[in-house]
């Protein structure tokens, strides 16, 4: 598929997701979900009660693989920017922590999830957070202006990853910090996933290698890249999900096949600095 039609087929399923009245994994055929609510699944994946519990209703969807904010050490009176930011989930966790000096930024290309969040930000009357409309491989925002860039299960739906690393690297001050969680593959997945338009929203199919993805990081510019943990999807989850068993519906694809495909796809949580003006190239 070309880039310009991923990212069509990408925002047309997000927009689904945010006009969807009942909660993100309460459709079979909403993307990155399993048939468990969006609080099972933020409890899976690193969120605590307190944190499910502190945003405005609707915020949370469940289309994340990790909870980024918790590892980003997050400090009163800094800027956050969030890339993929859906309802607005992360953006008001992080709001919470950085308070009122600070600053979160929630950056989506898709107009109904900006729509959603903005509602949730007013809701939850968070006067330190805008969300802006935008593609997260030409970000509309300045450069040198954020101190940390936070993401959770969106950059693997990128065709160009490489580009996102190095807008975020350009709009981070120096010395500042990317914390992200996503989707990446400890071995290559058959074609007929990759070519998959359900696996490619589902955030299966726009999954590289786990090598490639950090050699984007590091090519962008960041130094002290390491992946501080790293989690196995089984086979059984990856048979659960609703996305995947529409993809083994169409296909019709064997036991055997499915079996190769056990171990082959990471969540991730990834760390890496901008470097300050006074290192060295």
């Amino acid at each position: 598929m070309k880039d310009e039609e991923v990212k069509k087929i990408v925002r047309e399923g997000y927009a689904k997701i945010a006009k969807q009245e009942t909660p993100c994994c309460a459709s079979s055929s909403t993307p990155c979900c399993d048939q468990t609510s969006s609080e099972g699944i933020s409890k899976r994946i690193g969120y605590s009660e307190e944190e499910i519990g502190a945003v405005p209703e609707g915020a949370n969807l469940g289309l994340g693989c990790g909870n980024p904010v918790a590892l980003a050490s997050l400090k009163q009176g800094e800027t956050v920017l969030d890339l993929g930011s859906g309802a607005g989930f992360d953006c008001f966790l992080a709001a919470n922590r950085v308070g009122k000096t600070g600053k979160v930024i929630g950056v989506d290309m898709t107009p109904e999830m900006i729509t959603k969040a903005r509602k949730n930000a007013k809701k939850g009357n968070y006067t330190n957070v805008e969300f802006r409309q935008g593609e997260i491989e030409k970000m509309p925002v300045d450069d040198s202006s954020v101190d940390i860039i936070i993401s959770n299960c969106v950059i693997n739906l990128s065709p160009d990853k490489k580009a996102v690393f190095k807008e975020a690297f350009r709009v981070l001050k120096p010395g500042g910090r990317l914390m992200i969680s996503d989707m990446v593959l400890l071995k290559q997945l058959p074609d007929f996933v990759k070519n998959s338009i359900e696996a490619y929203i589902g955030c299966v199919g726009g999954a590289i290698m786990k090598n490639a993805y950090l050699d984007a990081v590091k090519t962008a510019g960041f130094r002290d890249v390491k992946v501080i943990d790293e989690t196995i999807y089984p086979l059984e989850d990856i048979t659960n999900n609703s996305t995947v068993q529409a993809i083994i519906k169409k296909t019709g694809i064997t036991a055997r096949k499915l079996k190769d495909l056990s171990d082959s796809v990471a969540s991730i949580k990834l760390y890496g600095q901008k470097p300050k003006t006074t290192d060295k190239a």
